[in-house]
Formats: structure tokens, sequence, C-alpha cells
């Protein structure tokens, strides 16, 4: 009966990192219910895949603090950007902020193939359960029954079902009564309530905001979408967003008292945004549209709100649109040193399965790749 040292259940970005960062000498299998490996990984980014940012830490994540920081302080973007480099990849940046392959992800993906070419691949298979007797690990497939020393959990979030994903991680850890959080759908548009109905109007149309909500500010562009509203900023935003309001700063690098005062043009003419979106705006704030130096003062204040427009989103997308999962693993199940469950020895969590998730713009791919390589360097032959 043959006993693997290591199981990775998942070969996606976290899984694959872990297993390239294996040693040779370990008997290590990969098992992937796709029929291709890194399928996130391939199709992140525009097909170019957002590796991680310019400037990262735990600021840029959903999770307990110091357990973020402790893997992100243990293998680093600038660790990660070393590895690269060492493997002749070098990332390009775009808006000065987010590292991206040159040319395609299969840049990235083809060096974690290689560099776990070294341990046995299985695709095309699912896994069913996950069972411990004794010391030695039972992973029944829908193929087969697999025995292990130790299991790393890497099998992802519940988001992008057509690429294989599911909850099966949360319920190998549930069967052995570790703790989780229900995956939530994350970095993802927002449905309105009917008074910001007038934002679907203006579908297609893109800005640059700041968006505050719990305490955190996001910089980047929104987009108008039919079912309400999208774009980075949202997407990012809607990772702090539990059901309370949100502002909108639809001019961040201006002063709308400055634009106005003594203008003889059209308040909706004065602001430096599209015509439709000028004027959508000033009916949502109820300020009439007519020359700034003929504004009445009480229209000059409320004119303020669109430097910080509050409304309460009624939802969001939902997992089909979701780029990831929110939810995973408890972090207080684990050990910050080798994400090794503290209740279950051997079996190890990593990646997006875990309760931490980042803001858009790679924080995710860097958060997997940390989390992968820390908890392989545990694992001794």
């Amino acid at each position: 009966m043959k006993i693997y040292d290591v199981i990775i259940l998942g070969a996606g970005a976290s899984g694959l990192m872990c297993a390239s960062h294996l040693s040779e000498k370990l008997n290590v299998v990969i098992i992937d219910a796709n029929t291709k490996v890194a399928q996130k990984l391939k199709i992140s980014g525009g097909g170019k895949c957002n590796i991680t940012s310019t400037s990262v830490s735990s600021n840029n994540f959903d999770g307990d603090e110091k357990f973020v920081s402790n893997i992100l302080n243990a293998y680093s973007k600038e660790d990660l950007l070393e590895f690269l480099k060492i493997n002749s990849l070098l990332p390009v940046i775009r808006k000065n902020r987010y590292y991206f392959c040159k040319n395609s992800s299969d840049e990235i993906i083809n060096i974690l193939k290689k560099l776990s070419k070294k341990h046995e691949l299985i695709l095309n298979t699912k896994i069913i359960e996950v069972k411990k007797i004794d010391d030695i690990f039972e992973i029944k497939t829908d193929k087969n029954i697999l025995r292990a020393k130790k299991v790393i959990v890497a099998t992802g979030g519940k988001s992008f079902k057509t690429l294989g994903a599911s909850e099966i991680g949360l319920e190998i850890a549930k069967s052995f009564d570790i703790s989780v959080k229900e995956f939530t759908p994350a970095l993802v548009g927002m449905t309105l309530q009917k008074e910001q109905f007038w934002m679907k109007e203006l579908s297609g149309l893109s800005c640059f905001v700041h968006i505050k909500v719990d305490g955190k500010i996001l910089k980047e562009d929104l987009l108008f979408a039919h079912k309400g509203i999208s774009g980075p900023a949202v997407l990012s935003a809607s990772l702090y967003w539990k059901k309370a309001k949100m502002a909108i700063d639809f001019l961040p690098n201006q002063d709308i008292c400055k634009l106005i005062k003594g203008s003889k043009k059209l308040v909706s003419s004065a602001i430096p945004l599209p015509k439709r979106l000028s004027v959508a705006i000033l009916k949502a704030i109820d300020v009439k549209d007519m020359q700034g130096k003929k504004l009445s003062e009480k229209d000059r204040e409320k004119l303020l709100n669109i430097h910080n427009y509050e409304f309460a989103p009624a939802g969001n997308f939902g997992f089909t649109k979701a780029e990831v999962s929110r939810g995973g693993v408890c972090v207080n199940e684990l050990q910050n040193h080798s994400l090794e469950s503290k209740s279950v020895k051997n079996l190890h969590f990593v990646g997006e399965v875990v309760d931490v998730t980042g803001e858009l713009g790679g924080y995710n791919f860097q958060w997997a790749f940390s989390s992968g390589v820390i908890c392989a360097r545990e694992i001794k032959v």
C-alpha cells in the first residue's frame, strides 16, 4: 500500500507554489479536479496575471492583521520578485502599482509547472473526502483512495465554479471540527437601492473615485454597469462592505467649491466629469444646474455631497461575478509559522481556503504564493 509523504489538494497558485518549494526527495502528489493546472492564474488580469503589487501589507487584506503580517514578512513581495527573477520572469508594472506578466500568464504558470514537475500530478480527479486513520490520511477521490503522512489543502474558494471551484476545502476542515467562516462573494460588483438606480442609466461610463468604507479608502476607477456599479474601486470596496453605508468622492483631486466659485458656466459644465455623469450627480444630490455664481448657499452646501455621496448598496453580483471568496478556515485554528492545523497534526491549509482575502491588485496571488512557500518550508525530508 503506497503512502505518500505529502498530498497537495489543488493545483492552483498556492498548491503549485508549495509543491515547487518541496524537496524532490519527498514523495509528493498534487491532485486537481481540472484537466489543466493553474486555471485561475491563466485567466487573471486579462490573461496576463496580476502577480502582486508594488506595496503589500496587512492593510490590503481582510483578515487577522498579525497573522497576515507574519506570513507576508516571512515571504514578502521582494522575495516573490526575486524568485521570479531567478526563474527569468521580469514582471512589468502597470498604473505604477501592479505587477503583471509581460506577455501572458503562461510565463508564471510555466515556471510553477517546471519547478513542480519533480512531483507526481493527478488531474481530472475530484476530491470527495479526507479522513485520518491513526497517523495516516486517506483521501477519497472519484477515482480511488490515496494515502499520505501529510495533507496540504490548497483547494481555493467558491468563485469561478466553471474552473472547478467548490467548498471542498471547508468541508474537509469541518469534518475535522476545524472552525471556518462560510464563503461569501468578494471583489465583486454591487447592486443598488432604488434611490441609486440613476447610476444604472450611466452604464458603460467610468471615472476615477475614492470610496470610503469601514475605515478604508479605495482609490481606483468606478464603472457604472447595468446591474449596478463595478470597476476596481468597487471590487476592492466590496471586500470591506458589511451591510453599512459607503461614500464616494467623485472628484477626489478637485475642490468643487473652487471649481464653481464665480463661474458663469453651468455647474454640470464646470465639473470635470463626463456631462451625463455631472448632470446625473447634480440631480441625485438635488442641486439645480445653473451658473455656478448664481447657486444659493443651500445648494452650495448640498454640492459638497459630490465629495461624499453616501449610500448603502443593496447587495452584490454574487459568486458568478466574484473574483475571490471571502471567508475560509479560521486563522486562530492554524499555526502562524506553518499554516498547520493546531488540532490535527500534519494537516495544512494554504491560499484562498484560509480566511484571508486581499484587495484587487495582485494581493490574493501574493497571499497564495506566500502561504504556499511558508507551508513548504516547514515540511522536511
